[in-house]
């Protein structure tokens, strides 16, 4: 800015000369006095709200389940109506390279360092409890929220009673081949025992036998107990709806977050709204039914976008626009099995291979990335560096005037200099694409020239041989004989070849032998700065602990439907 004590200067419009004009000789009158006065004052009122408009603003994080980044018409496409997502990209910056990774632990982590009122609304999916159906010990209570209202488990088909179940089916199957392999045994020991081979009572025999037989007997009866055990929605601590009903399930986590930005518009707030959509069974309401040119995804997607609209309309509505950072990201790409029949249930990746629960190719893993901050980041600016959802976390840190925790390596990057301008390439050099517990690929950004490759290990072995997709286990496996390690490994160059249809020859000698030794020498580096945990995602966990889920009433029969309003309790 000038200094005010500083004449302007002109140029002459014959010689394009400039000069300074001489101050007037008179002191100046009331007049102009009080001209002086109302500028000074405009401008100090422009820098008051400048700062109140850059320092610690609200957070609103939406994340959509399973959304194509194909899918949203910021993103190409023309087929599917997105006008407040489409309207937030255009207000906002945009990123085209933005990959998923841990993007539900995240913003729940950020909670913990932002010391400011913090709602979680949504899926929860990071478990509740550890050795009791109420200790919450994985609550998002415990993990830095003040307030959560939603699903604490994800969501599936078992939810609708007239959809074909997935968990149930899985779990039996699972299931019937442990039976397979107790009786087995069972069997093994009555044979020995009749033949002499082996010294064990009939009566130690007898019980184990029967022992087995109650167990899963037990847990068969129960599977009709999938849907009122997994589908049920909380409020804070207490299960307000177990089973849950679907169909007005996303209105009252719109409800929530509406009422939740009212409650705290004098903030600063953090609202981390992670919707129930466009994940299946893709539940619909009447309104959107058979609106939108791509069937029941479609139609999904489009009430997905009218419920982001109602939520940046409470925003607006109670003047927080300009004093609120709005982030939407997709956790997944779109998942390309999820069918019902011959009737694709999943989202469309654009140009990009692959999809959900495919760990390297770009199609699993390339979400959308939207910032809106008013007044600080350039409307309409497109950034085309990689970032990742494990930025989410040191970004939305530093906006609270927090640490990140300095006892771990912390994989993300504050996105805000990228957003703002202020630096020219991404913090990332390298970033690392997991599928599960194992390495499938690694993306080097050679910043110098500009180039991004991208190294496979492992990838999915799609079947039915050819497709694109696993289609005959509803998801691709992250090991075992459902994948393909490659010796010598993939190497694609994404500058040129983001749809990952010509990987280079290793017979590229110089070229191919320089970026995956790079590569593979930042995986060496990365490996050894991981620490292993126990798996949580276990057949153990979910078949053996049943009495850990939360229940409202008598369990296994857990039934319950209590309206209570948003932010009562």
């Amino acid at each position: 800015m000038a200094r005010l004590s500083r004449a302007p200067s002109w140029k002459s419009p014959r010689s394009g000369a400039s000069f300074q004009p001489s101050l007037p000789a008179r002191p100046p009158s009331p007049k102009n006095s009080l001209n002086v006065l109302l500028v000074m004052c405009l401008l100090l009122k422009t820098c008051e709200l400048k700062s109140a408009n850059t320092s610690k603003p609200n957070i609103l994080l939406i994340m959509a389940d399973d959304l194509g980044i194909g899918d949203l018409g910021c993103y190409g496409n023309d087929t599917l109506r997105t006008p407040n997502i489409d309207r937030l990209a255009e207000e906002g910056v945009r990123l085209t390279q933005h990959l998923a990774a841990a993007p539900l632990c995240t913003p729940s982590r950020a909670a913990f360092l932002t010391g400011r009122h913090a709602f979680r609304s949504g899926k929860w999916h990071q478990g509740v409890n550890c050795a009791s159906s109420t200790d919450h010990c994985h609550h998002p209570l415990h993990h830095g929220f003040d307030y959560f209202y939603g699903m604490p488990f994800t969501l599936v088909n078992d939810c609708h009673p007239d959809r074909r179940p997935e968990v149930d089916a899985g779990l039996r199957a699972r299931l019937w081949l442990y039976t397979q392999v107790m009786a087995l045994g069972v069997l093994t020991t009555v044979a020995g025992k009749a033949y002499g081979l082996i010294s064990v009572s009939w009566k130690l025999v007898l019980s184990v036998a029967t022992l087995v037989l109650l167990f899963f007997t037990s847990w068969y009866a129960s599977f009709g107990f999938v849907r009122r055990w997994n589908c049920i929605l909380m409020r804070n601590h207490e299960v307000t709806e177990q089973p849950m009903v679907l169909e007005r399930a996303a209105s009252l986590v719109l409800e929530e977050a509406v009422s939740f930005i009212a409650r705290n518009k004098r903030g600063p707030f953090l609202l981390f709204v992670s919707l129930l959509h466009v994940h299946v069974p893709l539940v619909t309401t009447e309104r959107f039914l058979g609106k939108s040119q791509h069937g029941l995804y479609g139609d999904n997607v489009e009430e997905m976008d009218w419920l982001v609209g109602e939520i940046l309309n409470a925003v607006e509505e109670h003047g927080l626009k300009n004093t609120t950072l709005t982030y939407f990201t997709s956790d997944h790409g779109g998942h390309l099995e999820a069918r019902d029949g011959h009737v694709q249930l999943g989202g469309w990746n654009g140009i990009y291979r692959g999809g959900k629960g495919m760990a390297g190719w770009e199609g699993g893993i390339r979400v959308p990335g939207i910032f809106r901050w008013p007044g600080v980041l350039s409307a309409g600016r497109v950034v085309h560096e990689p970032t990742s959802l494990m930025d989410v976390f040191p970004t939305v840190v530093q906006l609270a005037g927090g640490q990140v925790p300095q006892d771990r390596v912390i994989d993300g990057r504050s996105l805000l200099p990228l957003l703002r301008g202020d630096a020219e390439h991404s913090a990332h050099e390298f970033l690392f694409h997991y599928c599960g517990q194992y390495l499938h690929a690694a993306r080097w950004h050679e910043k110098d020239s500009g180039r991004l490759w991208k190294v496979h290990y492992t990838t999915p072995r799609f079947h039915p041989e050819g497709a694109g997709a696993c289609h005959s286990s509803g998801v691709c496996p992250c090991s075992g004989a459902g994948v393909i390690h490659h010796d010598p490994p993939l190497l694609f160059d994404l500058s040129g070849d983001p749809s990952e249809a010509r990987p280079l020859s290793p017979d590229a000698a110089h070229l191919y032998r320089e970026a995956v030794a790079r590569v593979g020498r930042a995986v060496r580096e990365h490996r050894a700065s991981v620490s292993p945990a126990p798996a949580q995602l276990s057949f153990r966990h979910v078949a053996w602990t049943p009495w850990l889920q939360p229940c409202c009433g008598a369990f296994p029969f857990c039934a319950c439907s209590r309206d209570v309003g948003p932010g009562e309790t």
